[in-house]
């Protein structure tokens, strides 16, 4: 494995996508963004991403140029149009708009559309937390699921994430998927000659399988049965028909470079603690920390990562030979 720093790996990721058309500033973004999520322990959201990205800049699918613009169509509320290019630089524009907004309203929201992917979703709502704001973001994504009682992937895996900030502590950070799994996970195992489970996902004719390949071709299933296909058609409302990007089942993949942009969307929402809880919302938070910390055995979501990025940023990014030099090959194409 070869070992780089985050800085070094945020260089060399930026490097490769501005090499491939995207512009320095979104380049830039996109790389911190994929990093942080290397640090955090995310590898599926990591730099691995960063051959499939720069591709689909070179293709035309991502706009590598595209400058996203904010339209305050409320006092409380944001449109936001990415304009095809990569999801980061759009949310770059909503945390800087939005904790102004927060503390004059108390509540602001910010819908985006024709967006791309959003990566390790916690890292957007855990920069809102650290500027003192509590936090939802929900993202739909290309379609890998089915509507609940169906066999035909329609819906995304479509994450969701929320972060409260902790005095003193680092916040609260819940970061999860609504599909039982991540695909990558049956890819893995495809790639492996394994089984996998067969609660994992049905084959195309809606039967269950443990066979990674009648998987892909089939349907993942949600998390919690019908709960988590409700909850995934919520975030289909929520991020295509409020804030106007496509639903899973019109958006391209974010895997290849073959076809249109995906254009997916976003809904980010912050809330001011002073507006709702007054000064005792850093009392509260803390007894919350507290009843959590007294059962053996039970610790608060996001200890990991804090762990991992704490051991990232001490020892380095491990990178295989391979992902490294496939990376470093992109830097010098023109």
């Amino acid at each position: 494995m070869i070992r780089l720093t985050p800085a070094q790996a945020e260089a060399l990721a930026e490097r490769a996508l501005a090499a491939c058309g995207a512009t320095a500033s979104n380049a830039r973004s996109t790389a911190r963004a994929l990093v942080a999520a290397e640090v955090d322990g995310q590898a599926g959201h990591g730099l691995a991403r960063v051959p499939s990205y720069a591709a689909q800049v070179k293709a035309g699918k991502v706009k590598g140029d595209a400058v996203p613009t904010a339209l305050r169509t409320r006092p409380a509320s944001l449109r936001i149009d990415a304009h095809g290019g990569f999801a980061y630089p759009a949310l770059d524009l909503a945390i800087e708009q939005l904790p102004a907004i927060a503390r004059e309203t108390g509540v602001a929201a910010a819908g985006i559309y024709a967006s791309h992917h959003i990566g390790q979703a916690g890292l957007a709502v855990e920069r809102l937390a650290d500027r003192g704001l509590v936090a939802l973001i929900v993202s739909n994504t290309p379609r890998a699921m089915a509507f609940h009682g169906g066999t035909k992937p329609m819906m995304g895996t479509n994450p969701l994430a929320f972060a409260a900030p902790i005095a003193g502590r680092a916040a609260l950070v819940i970061d999860l998927s609504l599909s039982l799994v991540a695909r990558s996970k049956i890819v893995a195992a495809q790639k492996a000659g394994r089984k996998i489970p067969t609660d994992w996902a049905i084959d195309a004719a809606g039967a269950a399988t443990d066979d990674p390949s009648a998987a892909l071709a089939g349907a993942l299933l949600p998390a919690s049965g019908s709960k988590g296909a409700a909850l995934a058609l919520m975030v289909e409302v929520l991020c295509a028909a409020l804030a106007g990007g496509r639903y899973g089942w019109e958006a391209s993949s974010f895997l290849d470079d073959r076809g249109d942009p995906p254009g997916v969307g976003q809904m980010l929402v912050a809330l001011d603690p002073d507006a709702f809880a007054g000064p005792g919302y850093g009392a509260r938070m803390a007894g919350l920390v507290a009843a959590v910390g007294a059962e053996p055995g039970v610790r608060l979501p996001g200890e990991r990562r804090l762990e991992q990025r704490a051991r990232a940023r001490a020892e380095g990014l491990a990178i295989s030979p391979e992902l490294h030099a496939q990376i470093e090959a992109l830097t010098e194409k023109r």
